[in-house]
């Protein structure tokens, strides 16, 4: 091997090496008049760029705390994330939000569309944030790759609730996030309509190369992904 093969050889070893995501000896404890409650006790795991991973454990378990803490919106008891090498929780939360706009997208159960706006205007609202110039332009792309061509126009309330998913999606991959963070995709949905949209799901998340994080209580969409965290009260119960 010659010194430039060896050196990119180097470069590309350490790339993969370098994880999405680090979360550090997590704990989370909330504490009332009745005492103390640990919800999340020492999670710890690393994701990698383009990896696919399901969150799964009973309801009750922690694992939508955990995935609020990954994106920065929970604040850990002990312990913190990193995303892309920067801990969130060194960052106020002004400047974790302007990262949540450029490295994170979302996908919600409820959809968490704005009713007042349309289509279109749903999906061009991360970009407006952002301050793209072609906002409008995107938003429509995107929109027509998740088969809403022809709803651009249509309010949240006249769509059905895969369409509502659909520009949801769009909405999370629009801006090309880093990592897309999904809470049971599939909640509200029912068996085929479900199935539909985690394919697209995958197929935008593999156009993009983007790094998958779903919380889900069903095994057969978590088998789907590259490995599956098991959480069961608080803590890591395996990760295969």
């Amino acid at each position: 091997m010659s010194e430039v093969q060896s050196v990119l050889a180097e470069s590309v070893s350490a790339s993969r090496a370098a994880p999405i995501i680090a979360v550090e000896h997590v704990h989370k404890s909330v504490t009332d008049s009745t005492g103390t409650l640990d919800i999340l006790r020492d999670i710890d795991f690393q994701l990698q760029p383009r990896e696919t991973v399901a969150i799964v454990g009973a309801s009750g378990s922690g694992k939508s705390t955990l995935l609020s803490i990954i994106a920065g919106l929970d604040v850990p008891t002990q312990g913190t994330v990193r995303l892309a090498g920067q801990d969130l929780f060194a960052l106020s939360e002004d400047d974790r939000a302007a990262l949540r706009g450029q490295k994170m997208g979302f996908v919600f159960q409820s959809f968490q569309l704005m009713g007042n706006l349309t289509a279109l205007e749903n999906v061009m609202l991360p970009l407006e944030l952002a301050a793209h110039r072609q906002a409008r332009a995107m938003a429509q792309e995107m929109l027509v790759r998740v088969g809403l061509g022809q709803r651009l126009n249509h309010y949240p309330k006249v769509l059905s609730g895969g369409e509502q998913q659909r520009v949801a999606l769009a909405r999370a991959f629009v801006v090309q996030p880093a990592v897309l963070l999904a809470d049971e995709p599939t909640g509200s949905l029912d068996f085929a309509t479900g199935e539909t949209i985690m394919q697209l799901m995958f197929d935008l998340n593999r156009e993009q190369g983007t790094t998958l994080v779903m919380v889900t209580h069903d095994r057969a969409i978590a088998a789907r992904c590259d490995r599956r965290i098991v959480i069961e009260a608080g803590q890591i119960a395996s990760i295969d």
